[in-house]
């Protein structure tokens, strides 16, 4: 019992020098990415947060849309908390009309650019971004300055696979979610709640 505490007091100092270390205070560019379940999912919990914390947030799904999801049903009353906005066309694979999506994709970032000007917004989710990136319906670096020039104290989380390098380099935070394996593959249809 002696050495284990003896462990966990060295892994505290260790920790609390490493806190003691960070003193800028201001926003940061958070992107989740990879093939793996799960970055939408971590956008929402730090929304959840935020909102826990009396924080005002803005929300941008860019190839969402069509169908019911659990997350903008329950956040759609808070509208002096959220501004929630989607662009409306559902998955690229499924509409097959690029110019439709690329329209789609320019009018959802006019509002995005508006947010990232906003200082009431505390944190603004860019969710499934990347995919505008990778098949250039929005330019990176157009992106990344809008991105840069927003209030300091805001934070800005984008989730999806693929993108741009310039992003990935641009971000403060980048975490890679890696798939397994996935329940879809053996079969198992999506379920309200987990999925959607």
């Amino acid at each position: 019992m002696a050495s284990h505490k003896e462990k966990m007091q060295k892994q505290k100092e260790k920790v609390d020098a490493n806190i003691a270390k960070a003193e800028i205070d201001r926003g940061t560019v958070l992107l989740l990415t990879g093939n793996g379940k799960g970055k939408s999912s971590s956008a929402f919990g730090m929304v959840l947060r935020c909102l826990g914390h009396g924080y005002r947030v803005g929300i941008a799904q860019f190839i969402k849309g069509t169908y019911f999801t659990g997350e903008k049903e329950f956040l759609a009353p808070m509208t002096d908390m959220i501004e929630f906005h989607q662009m409306g066309t559902g998955f690229t694979w499924e509409t097959q009309d690029k110019s439709q999506d690329i329209e789609a994709a320019k009018k959802l970032w006019v509002i995005v650019e508006k947010m990232l000007k906003d200082e009431s917004l505390y944190l603004v989710v860019l969710d499934e971004l990347t995919y505008m990136i990778a098949y250039n319906y929005l330019d990176e670096d157009v992106i990344i300055d809008a991105i840069r020039n927003r209030p300091e104290s805001q934070s800005v989380v984008i989730t999806g696979r693929g993108g741009g390098a310039a992003l990935k380099d641009f971000a403060d935070t980048v975490s890679e979610i890696k798939a397994i394996k996935h329940a879809y593959q053996a079969g198992i249809k999506m379920r309200n709640g987990i999925d959607l």
